[in-house]
């Protein structure tokens, strides 16, 4: 073996500590940095003391102490630091580029907040057009939120030229079909406009490193922790316009006009951006949220699933093809391949398999059945009552995520039996992220021009 390929044995094997050290949150980027200078260093003093130079890596991992009592002590000697983090602070200490980040995330909230009610300077309003402001709300927030991630990850122009082209596309297409207010076609250019753009600020988030697994990865992690933590500020906003609406009373002025007219719509789009922001800015301090939730909620959607279809085969009764319960079917898969990514996530490639594991392919097993039902379901409806704009694209969704499913469970038996690595399971979700996108570009685009405008 040449000097250069034990070079680069070693960077991998850095690569692998660094990767893993990353996951264990408490300790922040800059002593991971650190730590690597020591790592570099410890090797290469037992490398010049006659070691090969595979023992003086795992001997200098040794000496640097076990990682996650390691992370504790650095939550210890640190807390002071970490808990100054944990909040916006304005203190002198604050790196300028930290304060930055922020005037930056608020500046696009107020703009996202504005560009919502900037239709109605026009004489579009919510209250007399919802389909527009449906068909056009992921407009008015996801172009200013991968501006954000394209000034912080300071993408070349090239990239900015056609991320901004792609926005341009998508807000012609919505706006030009003449489609009918409360139609099929309305409703489906709602839902699925905002998944086929989500790729476009995954783009834009991962800075050039979309095509790396890591990348794509770290993407599925900002996602979720992006849903709860707008989740808790439209909970903080919930309470705070009771109390709004309770010491307005007193006086007796009527809020409400005010809450459905601006608070509501420009708060929501606003929040967006703040809690974007906020994910970027602790998730270096705090342990991520969307991974706990997975290891709480697992179990709970195995068993539910199981006795679903243990109960189902004991009564024997057939699934309804009401579209409201295949709808929830169809959200119920949504749910369960979001708990197998952010478990993915979260995990240590490296590890042995576990009973989490055993779980997690329990789950995955059952909503692949249930998702056999759902589109069996769907088929009989389609044919008793023919092709319908809302049926072909539950049958296509439910496809896609057949498919999904179907071979992450190949991939994930393969690993609880030692016949393949974890990281093909995490290459297959993270690979796979763009046939949503496209399946969702595909109704915007195509369904109105096959199935009509109606």
């Amino acid at each position: 073996m040449s000097i250069l390929d034990v070079t680069l044995s070693v960077d991998e094997q850095i690569d692998q500590w660094r990767s893993y050290l990353r996951r264990r949150q408490a300790i922040h980027a800059a002593d991971i940095a650190e730590l690597e200078d020591h790592l570099r260093e410890q090797i290469a003093a037992l490398s010049e003391a006659g070691l090969a130079t595979d023992e003086a890596f795992f001997v200098a991992v040794k000496r640097l102490g076990e990682l996650d009592a390691l992370s504790r002590e650095f939550a210890r000697e640190h807390s002071d630091r970490l808990w100054k983090q944990l909040v916006s602070s304005s203190e002198d200490g604050e790196p300028m580029e930290s304060r930055r980040e922020a005037v930056v995330a608020f500046c696009l909230a107020i703009a996202a907040a504005i560009a919502i009610k900037l239709p109605a300077a026009f004489g579009v309003y919510l209250q007399t057009d919802p389909g527009f402001y449906a068909r056009n709300l992921s407009l008015f927030v996801l172009p200013l939120l991968t501006a954000f991630f394209v000034w912080k990850r300071r993408l070349d122009q090239t990239s900015v030229r056609w991320l901004g082209a792609v926005f341009v596309v998508a807000a012609i297409v919505v706006n030009v079909y003449p489609v009918s207010p409360g139609g099929s076609t309305d409703i489906l250019l709602a839902l699925h406009l905002p998944i086929a753009l989500w790729l476009v600020v995954g783009i834009a988030y991962a800075g050039g490193r979309w095509q790396q697994i890591d990348g794509r990865m770290d993407f599925i992690r900002f996602s979720g922790e992006l849903f709860i933590y707008f989740v808790l500020i439209g909970l903080g906003g919930i309470v705070l316009t009771g109390f709004m609406a309770m010491i307005f009373q007193a006086i007796g002025i009527d809020i409400e006009p005010f809450f459905e007219s601006w608070m509501l719509p420009s708060g929501a789009a606003g929040a967006v951006l703040i809690a974007s922001w906020l994910v970027e800015a602790k998730q270096s301090v705090i342990e991520n949220m969307a991974p706990v939730l997975t290891r709480l909620f697992t179990p709970l959607f195995a068993a539910t699933l199981l006795v679903f279809l243990v109960t189902m085969l004991w009564t024997g009764r057939g699934l309804d093809v009401e579209r409201e319960v295949l709808i929830a079917f169809d959200l119920l898969l949504v749910v369960v391949l979001g708990l197998l990514l952010y478990s993915i996530s979260a995990r240590d490639p490296h590890s042995p398999p576990g009973i989490f594991d055993w779980l997690q392919v329990v789950l995955v097993v059952s909503a692949l059945l249930a998702d056999a039902l759902a589109l069996w379901a769907i088929s009989g409806r389609i044919s008793e009552f023919g092709l319908s704009p809302n049926r072909v694209a539950a049958l296509g969704e439910n496809i896609i995520l057949l498919i999904n499913l179907a071979w992450s469970a190949v991939l994930y038996t393969r690993f609880l039996r030692g016949q393949g690595p974890f990281t093909a399971l995490e290459k297959w979700q993270t690979d796979y992220l763009p046939v949503y996108a496209l399946w969702a570009a595909a109704v915007v685009i195509v369904f109105p021009a096959v199935f009509g405008l109606a």
